[in-house]
């Protein structure tokens, strides 16, 4: 099945809808409210570790632009169910931190992995975690000890942001909303030189989801407490070796500034083949970051509509098949070759576990994530780097009040549509194509170079079976 086939702008009149909805009036059966509570920790690393998405990088950070950081929104609705939303300036949230918190998150409050929602905005100026793209740099057993460090004391500062929410919760409303920015490319459609010509040409290429879904807490006096925004982009204007959130790490911060003492999160939405073109420079991510969050204020201040107090969450674990793993042969020749290089040091490694008789995985336990607040509003999680496919067709099939986020709860792969998987496949059309869908499992490790065929069935499947769960009352 392919999700997209010829869908680019398809959801413009399903946004304009959202846009000049109003505000319902509260009826007798929504007078309870909601209760909701933020905390915000600073995650910026103390030593210069190395730093996460770039395989060209030589050497640690060595300094910073503005600090990282990891939010934490807790939401309960009248029944007393609650639901934790994470972001994290971080590349992407690995296996065994996702696994950590939410055992420690169950044995401490009860939580079920369903109530759980981790994102990454995907910074490329964020710090290599636990266990993910250790391949791509040259890292040494202190390294790894840095990296191992910071990690565990991530996964602490996480469950006690959590606990520190669920103290703090408060009466609150929830609203939700969809804004409009335009700065996102599609990378696979159109070469990055030729960019600007083609804006002014009104000829870019390629799908794209430039909404900006918006959910904005208030407390029971009406004051706005906290702003949950995504985009479909990736976090790759800058490349320099300063921490920094990138465009979604300055649009946090200029939200805050619009809207003192509220608390700013950013989700990634389906952005893997998107990229915020031009770029490159400090003063283009400022300024994508101030376009992203004019278009949340602007969200913010015309009519949302109010959620009701009530929340469904589902999750679904689904084991999905790799491509063929590389035959000894294979790893063989790339072992040989240039060991500075990610691509020998993955050879290398994957050689040494078939040698050593340790079997490859051939499939890998992919999260799929469902919740519905209030009676309509649908928010649904992907793991890995989700392509701008998986946004558009879920929207299209679920409906306008349908919020799809990418790079949730673990990052292992990219995660591509069959579309992408099928254009990546050598021999290619266009120069553009071949890294979602067939070389970029490199990067992160895996035992194989593409996914099976399988991925975009069992993705979809899995929503769909939830979307059932929670339409139904469940």
């Amino acid at each position: 099945m392919k999700y997209l086939t010829q869908i680019r702008l398809g959801f413009l009149p399903l946004l304009l809808c959202s846009l000049f909805l109003v505000n319902p009036v509260r009826s007798s059966a929504s007078e309870a409210l909601w209760k909701a509570a933020s905390v915000s920790v600073v995650i910026t690393p103390e030593e210069n570790l190395w730093m996460a998405g770039y395989g060209g990088r030589t050497a640690p950070a060595d300094g910073k632009i503005h600090d990282l950081w990891m939010k934490v929104l807790v939401i309960e609705a009248h029944d007393g169910h609650r639901g934790v939303i994470v972001s994290t300036d971080t590349l992407g949230i690995p296996q065994s931190i996702y696994n950590n918190v939410c055992a420690a998150l169950k044995e401490k409050y009860k939580l079920e992995r369903s109530q759980i929602m981790l994102n990454s905005s995907h910074t490329h100026c964020g710090p290599v975690l636990r266990g993910a793209l250790h391949d791509i740099y040259p890292l040494t057993p202190e390294h790894i000890k840095q990296i191992e460090n910071y990690s565990t004391k991530l996964e602490q500062q996480l469950v006690d942001a959590v606990g520190k929410a669920i103290k703090a919760l408060q009466p609150a409303t929830l609203w939700s909303g969809t804004g409009l920015t335009s700065f996102a490319v599609n990378r696979r459609n159109n070469i990055e030189s030729e960019v600007p010509g083609l804006r002014k040409a009104h000829d870019l290429k390629g799908p794209v989801d430039h909404s900006v879904p918006v959910l904005a807490v208030k407390d029971k006096d009406g004051k706005l407490k906290t702003i949950v925004f995504g985009y479909a982009c990736h976090n790759t204007t800058l490349s320099f070796q300063k921490w920094c959130g990138d465009y979604a790490g300055f649009a946090q911060y200029d939200v805050e500034a619009m809207f003192p003492g509220v608390t700013a999160m950013f989700y990634m939405g389906g952005g893997a083949d998107q990229n915020p073109l031009p770029r490159r420079t400090q003063e283009l991510a400022e300024s994508y970051g101030s376009r992203l969050a004019h278009a949340v204020a602007d969200t913010v201040r015309l009519p949302m509509v109010e959620l009701d107090p009530e929340l469904k969450t589902e999750i679904e674990i689904t084991d999905i098949k790799l491509g063929d793993a590389p035959t000894k042969a294979e790893l063989e020749k790339i072992a040989a070759g240039n060991p500075n290089s990610y691509v020998t040091r993955w050879g290398t490694r994957l050689l040494k576990q078939l040698n050593s008789g340790k079997p490859f995985i051939t499939s890998y336990p992919f999260p799929v994530q469902v919740w519905q607040l209030g009676k309509t509003q649908l928010w649904i999680t992907i793991g890995g780097e989700v392509v701008v496919d998986y946004s558009l067709g879920m929207k299209k099939e679920f409906g306008p009040n349908t919020w799809v986020a990418g790079y949730c709860n673990d990052v292992m792969a990219y995660t591509p549509s069959l579309r992408v998987l099928e254009e990546d496949v050598p021999p290619r059309k266009s120069s553009r194509w071949g890294y979602e869908g067939n070389t970029s499992m490199m990067v992160y490790g895996l035992p194989a170079h593409r996914w099976s065929d399988e991925i975009e069935d069992k993705i979809v499947e899995s929503a769909r079976r939830q979307v059932k769960k929670v339409r139904n009352g469940k």
